[in-house]
């Protein structure tokens, strides 16, 4: 009886994981996510979307509701480092990938000061260029960020103070 009771209760905990909720309030920030870290729109809709679609086939093993959105974070970024690495063993000898430039105008728009920013945080270590985007992109919070990158979040706090003093470096700023 108790057994039943517990299976009960960890179906109705189960069900409680609304993906399709989370698709629609998360899904265009995921995806923005996904472009910074990939670089063009179609692998990051690709990307969120096998992210979704794994949360959703494996839902009935997500005990905790209120971890689902960090639980599908995680899985974008994981994504994107995939794509990253079939892209790097493909072009390993290939041109550095620049940023698209989506129409004449947003090209006219990006101002020189932010193409170099960008330019210097691509160059940044991976976990670095991931924290400082999940802190100064998504606005998270360090355990938000812990969470997300599987780290702790006295690892996420010096792995963003170590890549905000390399992106100083790198663009020639001032202690």
């Amino acid at each position: 009886m108790d057994v039943e009771l517990l299976t009960q209760q960890e179906d109705l905990a189960r069900q409680r994981v609304d993906v399709a909720s989370i698709f629609a309030e998360h899904h265009v920030g995921l995806v923005r996510l996904a472009l910074f870290m990939v670089g063009d729109q179609a692998t990051a809709e690709d990307v969120v979307q096998e992210a979704f679609e794994r949360t959703h086939a494996g839902r009935a093993r997500l005990r905790d509701a209120g971890k689902a959105l960090t639980y599908v974070r995680s899985a974008v970024l994981n994504g994107c480092r995939s794509v990253l690495r079939r892209r790097a063993t493909v072009f390993r000898r290939a041109v550095p990938y620049e940023p698209p430039v989506w129409s004449a105008e947003s090209a006219v728009l990006m101002g020189e000061e932010r193409r170099e920013v960008l330019l210097a945080l691509r160059r940044l270590p991976r976990r670095q260029r991931e924290a400082l985007t999940l802190r100064y992109y998504f606005d998270l919070a360090d355990q938000e960020i812990a969470e997300t990158m599987r780290i702790s979040a006295s690892t996420a706090r010096s792995t963003i103070a170590r890549g905000l003093a390399a992106l100083g470096r790198a663009l020639g700023e001032d202690a």
